[in-house]
């Protein structure tokens, strides 16, 4: 990795701490106004209306957590059930939905641990930060204007202004701590979340089922349109220049001993045209599986991918051997979609992709420092990158708060095949 990311990432999670701290204490009184109106319900009925407007609430702050998690690699789940027909917020049906779901009480219980986890982490990455930063900026400033004997209680006591220079190197070195150790406080306090928020074993079949008849739909839908898109791309391009050069050809053939400089003229328009749809052709196909993916595996193709950018995208991979193809094919253009937003419509400057595989699990991850707010409801190719993955039973998760950075991670379940046949890393 290189230097300016882990400082990127380290100063990111830092960033994420500070954020952690009012979430933590946000916790607390969601807890309070959960137990609070589950205790008003047999009280003229308050909890029916008043427990479900909490738990939305507390919903909305376990999403939340989902999301920061995400962009720290780890993958929660949303586990709730749907909600049935007719059911009215404050209303029997409404109520008993959430009652009797587990995951309602699992986001409950997770509200006081995640408050002293989310709480304790983030004080303690944003301690060691502020202890760096405070030997480099504020002990010198404050030992040369004469304040005697400031620093006992840290690594060494402080009476002159050279010793209070010499904090210099110790606060940088506990700056770089702090700042290299906050990505991993952040995933400790992601994988504490994950305990309590994730799916059960049954929520995950629940949702398993679920998931595949809602890809199964989705699947047949893309397969339909796709097919449409290659016939009618053949029709108006390929099909339409071959017939063309059909009838060139026999007119040449016609006049070729009358008039064989009008024919010669027209054999060279006919080699033109195959030309043309030589390359229409090519192109075609390059949208159905590209060459560069088939010769050079995912890292190679993702490589040329980025090079063709116009901004800097660094890739970053870690794959030790060869995708099944169909897999190989639906990662390549998931993140051909991603870096797409990234330079049409985020304004970013630079991006990022990451490749890894662990278990039989693939991991894409594409970053850029643009303007965020990216929204997969607002049509910009999000929803087609989940559809994509969907159809292999992967996922992807979003982080892009406005401002940015935003970050697309996707999950292939998939196996490694054939060795290794590009190189591993490269910025473009």
């Amino acid at each position: 990795m290189d230097s300016r990311d882990w400082i990127r990432d380290g100063l990111r999670a830092v960033a994420g701490a500070a954020l952690a701290v009012p979430l933590a204490i946000v916790n607390i009184p969601l807890l309070v106004l959960f137990v609070a109106s589950l205790a008003l319900t047999p009280a003229l009925g308050l909890g029916l209306v008043l427990l479900p407007l909490v738990t939305m609430l507390i919903r909305a702050r376990a999403d939340l957590a989902r999301r920061l998690a995400a962009g720290y690699r780890v993958a929660i789940a949303r586990p709730y059930r749907p909600r049935p027909e007719r059911a009215v917020p404050g209303g029997i049906r409404h109520y008993r939905w959430l009652v009797t779901d587990p995951a309602t009480w699992r986001d409950a219980a997770w509200l006081l641990p995640g408050a002293i986890t989310g709480l304790a982490l983030a004080l303690v990455s944003l301690g060691i930060v502020a202890y760096g930063a405070e030997g480099i900026l504020l002990i010198p400033l404050w030992v040369s204007l004469g304040v005697d004997g400031y620093g006992y209680g840290v690594i060494w006591p402080i009476d002159t202004v050279g010793e209070g220079f010499l904090s210099l190197p110790q606060g940088v070195a506990i700056l770089a701590i702090g700042v290299a150790a906050a990505p991993y406080l952040r995933q400790a306090e992601a994988y504490t979340a994950r305990v309590f928020l994730a799916p059960t074993r049954a929520a995950e079949l629940r949702l398993r089922v679920s998931q595949l008849t809602v890809t199964r739909a989705d699947t047949v839908d893309a397969q339909a349109a796709e097919l449409r898109r290659i016939e009618r791309d053949l029709h108006d391009g390929a099909q339409a220049r071959l017939v063309s050069l059909g009838m060139t050809i026999g007119l040449a053939e016609e006049i070729i001993d009358d008039d064989p400089a009008t024919a010669r003229k027209l054999l060279a328009e006919a080699r033109e045209s195959s030309t043309t749809a030589l390359h229409e052709l090519r192109h075609l196909v390059r949208g159905i599986h590209p060459p560069v993916l088939a010769e050079r595996g995912l890292e190679g193709a993702v490589q040329a991918l980025a090079m063709a950018l116009p901004i800097p995208t660094a890739v970053t991979a870690a794959l030790p051997g060869r995708l099944d193809t169909p897999v190989e094919s639906a990662a390549y253009f998931a993140v051909a979609e991603a870096l797409a937003n990234a330079t049409r419509h985020a304004g970013a400057g630079n991006a990022a992709v990451e490749l890894w595989h662990t278990g039989d699990l693939l991991l894409l991850r594409v970053s850029d420092d643009g303007r965020g707010g990216a929204d997969p409801d607002r049509g910009t190719g999000l929803r087609g990158i989940e559809r994509r993955l969907a159809a292999f039973d992967g996922t992807m998760s979003l982080s892009s708060p406005p401002g940015g950075p935003t970050v697309v991670t996707m999950e292939l379940p998939c196996a490694l095949s054939s060795p290794r046949i590009s190189p591993s890393s490269g910025t473009a």
